[in-house]
């Protein structure tokens, strides 16, 4: 049993990191795959969209968006949907040794725990949120879409 508890934790965490995939979201989700026609069915498991499509066939073939807008042009309902990525920002950052509470000598909390001290620069680490494509729909079916190179 103590054997298979670390195991166990680690697929876990292995499988919560895996990529979403056209493949996957077709597993997950069959009913939308088999209520598309077959044209619509071959771009998604290339994933791929094209103009016409649905918002499920696109969801299957990008998945999720990150963001979506809704509008209005001419009468007809309009959404756009963004898709993200985060970009790392590296900046100087000051580093400092200080003695205080935390994990340190004495474990944690509350305990106090010595933090070796010393004075210095180092990169601070920040993540943006980058659009990477983008979908408009005009009465749920794709209008457009770009995709950054």
């Amino acid at each position: 049993m103590k054997r298979i508890l670390p195991l166990v934790v680690c697929s876990a965490i292995l499988a919560a990191c895996a990529p979403s995939t056209p493949q996957t979201r077709i597993q997950k989700y069959p009913e939308k795959f088999s209520a598309l026609d077959k044209q619509e069915q071959a771009l998604v498991e290339q994933g791929k969209i094209a103009p016409g499509m649905s918002t499920d066939a696109v969801i299957l073939a990008w998945g999720f968006p990150d963001r979506r807008f809704e509008g209005s042009r001419d009468s007809r309902m309009t959404e756009r949907w963004d898709y993200a990525t985060a970009v790392p920002v590296y900046s100087p950052a000051f580093v400092s040794g200080a003695y205080g509470y935390g994990c340190g000598g004495y474990g944690f909390y509350g305990r106090r725990g010595y933090y070796p001290g010393g004075l210095g620069f180092g990169p601070d680490v920040t993540y943006l949120p980058q659009r990477v494509a983008s979908v408009w729909f005009i009465d749920r079916r794709v209008d457009s879409w770009e995709r950054l190179r």
